[in-house]
């Protein structure tokens, strides 16, 4: 029987690279003026949630667990003005899960409860985090799956 920390890296390998999946399905359709366009007066663009999940895997998981040396700028995640092309946006994304996929595949089970701090959360452990990211990333990419059908009616 597999030990218990391969199966949760298993798990979660597979957890982020659907999210990578789903959030690429969702945004195909969509042209360039449609990622960074907001079709509501309150809200994000697709483009920046994009943005914004990037950041928040690269530091959560990139700097605090695979210390990149990522430094965040949240607020510029949403208010950016020096847009990237849709093409870019997404693959620093995919380079951001491919990045945690990465670091969850060398976690070990003493790895897993390790303590964890990070700006803004109160996980006790990088399971927790780590898991926490995946809920926070999968509740964008269901906003970002109605801002597309929104956008493209």
């Amino acid at each position: 029987m597999p030990e218990l920390s391969e199966t949760v890296n298993t798990g979660f390998e597979h957890y982020y690279e659907k999210l990578r999946v789903d959030l690429r399905t969702w945004v195909a359709s969509l042209t360039e003026e449609q990622f960074w366009r907001n079709p509501f007066p309150y809200g994000n663009s697709v483009g920046h949630l994009v943005l914004h999940l990037t950041g928040n895997l690269n530091y959560y998981i990139g700097a605090q667990i695979a210390e990149t040396g990522y430094v965040r700028d949240r607020p510029r995640e949403f208010a950016e003005t020096k847009l990237p092309s849709k093409l870019e946006a997404l693959a620093e994304f995919d380079n951001a899960i491919e990045m945690v996929k990465a670091t969850v595949r060398k976690q070990s089970a003493e790895d897993w409860s390790a303590p964890y701090s990070g700006t803004g959360v109160t996980c006790e452990n990088r399971f927790a985090i780590v898991l926490d990211c995946a809920a926070h990333a999968d509740h964008h990419i269901g906003q970002i799956l109605n801002l597309a059908r929104e956008l493209v009616r």
